[in-house]
């Protein structure tokens, strides 16, 4: 009896183990975004934001922080607000949405200025509320917790390190309010704040994250009748793509939300210089055919020097599927006149009626390249949220596009692993307890007792 019972304490503290250790892992599920800029320029490489999906760890935050404070200033500015989702930006803000009543004017106003910036949708929230301790023990210095009475008396030294630290609540304390008005309200004190050290003329590092994940319910009423719905593999266009001829019926489209090339391991970004109304480019070496297509994009001035860009696609009738394709073969940069770089570009093809696009493209070997260069490794090419389209262009609008990603990408992958490891750990703790059985006979303290014959 004595055995029976150690038995089946056993098993219980087993299984609640396992439950304990399942309600660990679904508490430490919350992320939490964390956004950094700095008036400093190249203090993050494009390659510092992850993909899509990834979840940003203590040890992976602690050092993109590092890098920034050992090669940017050492006044750094910490808004730390109560509770915080990227749900939050999606539903009442243009920073991962794209909204004209945004709550956050000042905050996007000061990214979309900012010489470098740093967008980390889905940091782990232990990680980000270990960020205070972390600047702590790195600038050596306490914290200086500011408010708006102690927002006028501020005055930093470029030369001595500051750490500010200024908590934004988000609904504590307001219950009446609802959450985008506190959002309003916190974006405001931000914007004092930014106005404060701008005035003093302090180059400075803000960075600003949350100690817990909120939960936002998105107000449907705000969606146009039109947004309302799924949309698969579409995004929401900020600027229009990059057109050969221009002013002219288009005949090749090409756009992306970060195009960054290396020269001599020295980054360069030319998404502003190639989209939007500031745009520099010239593609009038550009040149189309039915069987080939060049887009030739050229820059005056990169690095003090000229760059030339090309993308050279072919066009060609696969009679297995009876149909035309067109791939991007080859990308060629050459800088200052001299002999180009070439890129072999693989598995960039579509057919011919639609449009290609991919997530990420680049010449990286650990991110699986879709660009291999050919001896060179200091020049570099980054894309990403790539799309073009060389053949049966109607207007500025993409076809619909074949993507690069197959449908069992990481994300359903993990999500189908992780689901599969908390099933084997449910069945497995539901079979010890089916499994528990009892004696059917016990001692009988009244009567005789059971007795063992013992041979030798």
């Amino acid at each position: 009896m004595a055995l029976l019972r150690e038995a089946t304490g056993r098993r219980r503290r087993l299984l609640l183990l396992l439950l304990l250790a399942l309600a660990a892992a679904v508490a430490r599920a919350g992320q939490v975004p964390l956004l950094a800029w700095s008036s400093r320029s190249a203090l993050w490489s494009p390659l510092a934001a992850p993909h899509e999906g990834h979840v940003v760890t203590e040890t992976q935050l602690a050092a993109l922080l590092d890098t920034a404070l050992n090669n940017g200033p050492h006044n750094v500015l910490l808004l730390l607000q109560d509770k915080l989702s990227v749900e939050d930006f999606t539903a009442y803000g243009g920073v991962f949405g794209n909204k004209p009543d945004s709550a956050f004017p000042n905050l996007e106003n000061a990214l979309a200025a900012a010489p470098s910036s740093l967008v980390l949708p889905s940091v782990d929230w232990f990680a980000a509320s270990a960020v205070p301790a972390f600047l702590k023990a790195k600038l050596g210095i306490a914290p200086l917790h500011v408010d708006q009475n102690t927002l006028q008396e501020l005055r930093l030294n470029a030369s001595v390190p500051a750490l500010l630290l200024v908590r934004l609540p988000y609904t504590s304390g307001s219950s009446l309010m609802a959450p985008k008005e506190v959002l309003t309200s916190n974006d405001e004190i931000l914007g004092q704040v930014l106005s404060a050290l701008q005035a003093e003329e302090i180059p400075y590092t803000a960075i600003l994250t949350a100690l817990r994940p909120s939960r936002v319910v998105r107000d449907v009423s705000d969606l146009a009748p039109e947004k309302v719905g799924r949309q698969l593999l579409q995004k929401e266009e900020t600027r229009p793509p990059l057109q050969y001829p221009k002013g002219a019926a288009p005949q090749i489209l090409f756009w992306a939300s970060n195009f960054s090339v290396a020269v001599n391991n020295t980054w360069h970004d030319l998404t502003s210089l190639t989209f939007g109304q500031n745009a520099s480019v010239t593609v009038d070496g550009s040149k189309t055919g039915p069987d080939a297509s060049l887009l030739e994009m050229k820059y005056a001035n990169v690095g003090g020097r000229s760059l030339t860009v090309r993308f050279h696609i072919r066009n060609l009738l696969y009679s297995i599927s009876a149909r035309h394709w067109f791939s991007l073969y080859l990308v060629q940069l050459i800088f200052g006149g001299g002999s180009p770089m070439n890129f072999t570009a693989s598995q960039i093809t579509a057919p011919s009626t639609y449009s290609f696009s991919c997530a990420r493209v680049s010449s990286f070997p650990g991110s699986e390249a879709l660009l291999v260069p050919s001896d060179d490794h200091r020049w570099q090419v980054l894309i990403t949220d790539f799309q073009i389209q060389s053949y049966n262009v109607t207007g500025l609008r993409f076809s619909y596009a074949s993507d690069c990603a197959g449908f069992f990408s990481p994300g359903i992958w993990m999500g189908l692993l992780t689901t599969m490891l908390l099933v084997a750990i449910f069945t497995y703790g539901l079979h010890m307890v089916m499994s528990l059985k009892t004696m059917d006979r016990f001692d009988d303290p009244k009567g005789p007792t059971i007795s063992v014959p013992q041979t030798e």
